[in-house]
């Protein structure tokens, strides 16, 4: 088969590391991919949501089956595309139509959706611009903290916690009146506050039946202790030690079997990863957010956990024959600590050379904001997140022991990386 992955982060080349390992696969695309990805394929400067350039490449290379890493093109409709387009219909796209992939487009969307199907979730009140007075009488009869989230995509960074009224009104006005996340915050959520640990749980579903993968724990804030803005994932680590038998036959029967159920009896054709963003509150499960695709730094964590051929699961996908699947877990822990530009989440410079001094073998090094630098053949950074350091080990803290020392044996200039990744577990 030749495959088409389309991303470039941390998300699509562990994506794409288990695609190059199957047997199945004769060529695998990455577009437009990273460094890194440039080792398991061959990298393809196309944008995932320039829909005509992803058309005529497949058609040219006789693409058997694309897999969208982000979720940008699901949002904007990649697999309507193909199925509307006489010529690619019958190339599966493995990631969810328009519709489907609005549990994570619109926070809106994905509250209304989960409050239909009696889905467990905080309670919520959304604002646009034309009732800003409203939003700020809100906050005024709410009790703090103050979740404010952006309705629209935000790359992971548009939810806001704030501890005060005023600093809660201040953001709100920002968000909406300032365009802080761009359209994405036309729409404002303010949502209660739960307390608890959060986790995030993966099933890849055909439509018909799912399968539930690893679960994760990542890490958001830029700072030890969970402290500063939030990122696009800092690290993760797999399993998760609350998350036992008890704990998932909850998550399983509250929020995964009433989600796909929910979808079915809307009409909702949904196949791909869904991703839950769960916070365990007292032993009991509450969806923050779904996503219509793997989390990132989750998916370096998880997949090297799973054991299955992947493209033996995306086939099944395709043809909605899931249930003839079961997923393999390697029982050892994984862990994954992410190295980021210095400035990151905010201002960050690129370009900055990546040296490694010794050995690494012991470790998966997932790129994300890499490059090749073409004057010199170079590997550069070229994002914010620039390597995930993956390791496995018979427990959590061994496995992040190994990525902590091989953490340390890659350099540029301005590096960073939390160095308390699973400190709360």
């Amino acid at each position: 088969m030749n495959i088409l992955l389309l991303g470039s982060g941390g998300r699509e080349h562990a994506i794409g590391w288990k695609v190059s390992n199957s047997p199945i696969v004769k060529n695998l695309f990455i577009a437009p991919g990273n460094a890194g990805t440039s080792l398991i394929g061959k990298n393809i400067p196309l944008l995932p949501n320039d829909f005509l350039a992803v058309r005529q490449f497949v058609l040219q290379n006789e693409i058997s089956m694309v897999i969208v890493g982000p979720e940008d093109p699901l949002v904007n409709g990649i697999a309507d595309f193909f199925l509307a387009d006489e010529q690619l219909r019958n190339v599966p796209v493995i990631g969810p139509g328009k519709k489907a992939a609005m549990l994570e487009g619109s926070k809106e969307f994905a509250k209304q959706f989960m409050l239909r199907h009696s889905i467990p979730t905080a309670a919520y009140k959304s604002f646009s611009r034309e009732n800003l007075d409203e939003g700020n009488s809100f906050i005024d009869h709410s009790r703090p903290p103050y979740v404010l989230k952006a309705d629209g995509l935000a790359a992971g960074k548009g939810v806001i916690i704030c501890e005060t009224a005023e600093e809660a009104k201040l953001e709100l006005y920002s968000m909406l009146m300032e365009s802080k996340f761009g359209v994405a915050s036309n729409r404002v959520i303010i949502e209660e506050f739960l307390t608890g640990i959060e986790l995030s749980v993966f099933i890849l579903t055909d439509g018909k039946t799912y399968k539930i993968l690893p679960e994760a724990k990542d890490y958001k804030k830029i700072g030890e202790g969970d402290s500063g803005p939030n990122t696009g994932g800092m690290g993760s680590v797999s399993p998760v030690p609350f998350a036992d038998r008890s704990f998932m036959d909850k998550v399983e029967n509250r929020i995964i079997i009433p989600t796909i159920e929910g979808l079915q009896s809307e009409g909702i054709d949904y196949r791909g990863f869904i991703f839950f963003g769960l916070i365990n509150v007292e032993g009991n499960p509450y969806v923050i957010e779904y996503n219509c695709r793997m989390g990132d730094p989750e998916a370096e964590s998880v997949l090297p956990r799973i054991q299955n051929d992947i493209m033996d699961l995306f086939v099944a996908v395709s043809k909605q024959q899931l249930d003839n699947e079961t997923i393999i877990t390697d029982p050892r822990s994984c862990c994954t600590v992410m190295l980021v530009s210095k400035g990151y989440p905010n201002m960050y410079e690129k370009g900055k050379v990546i040296t490694i001094k010794g050995q690494t073998s012991e470790s998966l090094l997932f790129h994300a904001g890499t490059k090749i630098e073409s004057s010199t053949g170079e590997t550069v950074t070229n994002g914010g997140r620039v390597i995930a350091v993956t390791s496995y080990g018979n427990s959590m803290k061994e496995a992040l022991g190994i990525s902590y020392i091989n953490a340390a044996k890659i350099e540029f200039d301005g590096k960073q990386y939390r160095r308390d990744i699973g400190f709360d577990l």
